[in-house]
């Protein structure tokens, strides 16, 4: 056995496929075809999440809460729950991205649309 300590991969930076795609929010913008004020209040109503990234920390989103132009439809509802249960929003987005026994993640699961109870179910758990 190596003495080596082994890298661990963040949730945050590494997804399944290589690098986690992060945009910035004006390219957020630019995909949901809304100005940049509304992209800010998607993130205060909780439509949206997400976290200061890279050298310069500008706020960006991971590519994964938006699909076929729009925000993830069920992602609102679990973004709640999570905040209600005292997650910050980079625990929250790491609980989203972190392997729990579904097949794959939340975020997998509220992108395929079936398993959004359970989901919030579980996000629900983790208050108590």
């Amino acid at each position: 056995m190596s003495d080596t300590p082994q890298k661990t991969s963040d949730v945050l930076s590494d997804g399944p496929e290589g690098e986690r795609v992060w945009l910035p929010l004006p390219d957020v913008a630019e995909q949901l075809g809304i100005d940049f004020g509304k992209v800010r209040r998607l993130l205060q109503e909780r439509v949206l999440i997400g976290m200061r990234r890279g050298e310069r920390k500008i706020m960006c989103v991971p590519a994964e809460l938006l699909k076929d132009g729009a925000p993830l439809p069920d992602l609102q509802g679990t973004l709640v729950v999570l905040a209600d249960s005292g997650f910050s929003d980079e625990e929250a987005l790491r609980w989203l991205f972190t392997d729990d026994d579904y097949p794959g993640t939340p975020v997998d699961a509220l992108r395929t649309g079936h398993r959004k109870t359970e989901v919030r179910r579980r996000a629900q758990a983790l208050a108590f």
